[in-house]
């Protein structure tokens, strides 16, 4: 992706140098809140890998690297692509205007209205502060533990998010979830189903005026942002966690579904494309 030198946001709160930061040694403490969070609201759980580790543990204020630095550097980018996309999209699509989310970049643990963020168990969308939450290391994770490298899939990363927080101007996302809390854990997770491959097929989206409206597109982004969602499927992450996959507890979707609903928004690049919850296969 062709990102360097190009206009960020202005949308970040960075929270990496508080003082009294923490590392995540593992899903203790406030990271195992951070899991049912993410059961919520997350693009990917992999507290599966994360079986047996320690607790949260405290220290002083964290320490920023130059690695560290770039890719804050390119999340700020991404994160500003989506908001010219999106104000676009709305524009011409919806009919009303947008409003952009705020990114939280923060280093090991924090808080947030939905609970417990945890660097060790991935980014997600909190619709309470209409905040998207990210420790930048989690993409070191995507790419060692995951099998999911390069810059492409760390932006359909953050774009996913974004999508969320797309959902939920759109009024999509507080219905969807106002629906799950009255519902049994099977329908509960057929619907955070359809909400996780939603926001994959608006990242679609997003990818494909990428590359109109930026010329940021480099051979082999798409590829890497399609493995990234065949990597982050349910029946993926079960399967390399050792287990059989259970269906009826997938809340993402499967890696065939992920990599489908991405492809339909790159390829229509129209948002009513995307309705997920009108569709009778997935």
């Amino acid at each position: 992706m062709k990102w360097q030198g190009r206009r960020g946001s202005r949308n970040i709160e960075d929270r990496r140098r508080m003082s009294g930061g923490a590392r995540a040694g593992g899903i203790g403490g406030l990271g195992l809140v951070a899991v049912v969070v993410i059961g919520l609201f997350l693009g990917v759980d992999v507290s599966p890998f994360l079986q047996g580790a320690g607790g949260v543990q405290q220290g002083g204020s964290s320490t920023i690297t130059a690695a560290d630095e770039e890719r804050a550097q390119f999340v700020s980018v991404v994160l500003a692509d989506t908001e010219e996309i999106w104000t676009d999209i709305f524009a011409r699509q919806v009919g009303q205007p947008y409003d952009p989310a705020t990114l939280v970049l923060f280093k090991g643990v924090t808080q947030s209205p939905c609970g417990g963020a945890s660097g060790a168990t991935g980014p997600f969308y909190c619709p309470g502060d209409q905040k998207a939450y990210l420790d930048t290391d989690f993409f070191v994770t995507m790419q060692r533990k995951l099998g999911a490298g390069g810059d492409f899939a760390a932006a359909y990363v953050v774009a996913h998010e974004i999508a969320h927080h797309v959902q939920n101007e759109l009024g999509i996302l507080g219905q969807a979830n106002q629906i799950r809390a009255q519902t049994s854990e099977a329908q509960s997770n057929a619907i955070s189903v359809r909400i996780e491959l939603q926001a994959d097929c608006y990242s679609g989206i997003w990818a494909r005026h990428v590359g109109d409206r930026f010329g940021a597109l480099e051979q082999g982004d798409i590829a890497e942002a399609m493995n990234a969602a065949r990597q982050i499927g349910d029946d993926t992450l079960q399967s390399n966690a050792g287990r059989v996959p259970q269906p009826h507890t997938f809340t993402h979707g499967t890696s065939q579904q992920r990599q489908t609903w991405f492809a339909t928004g790159y390829e229509s690049g129209d948002i009513r494309a995307c309705d997920t919850f009108s569709a009778n296969a997935l």
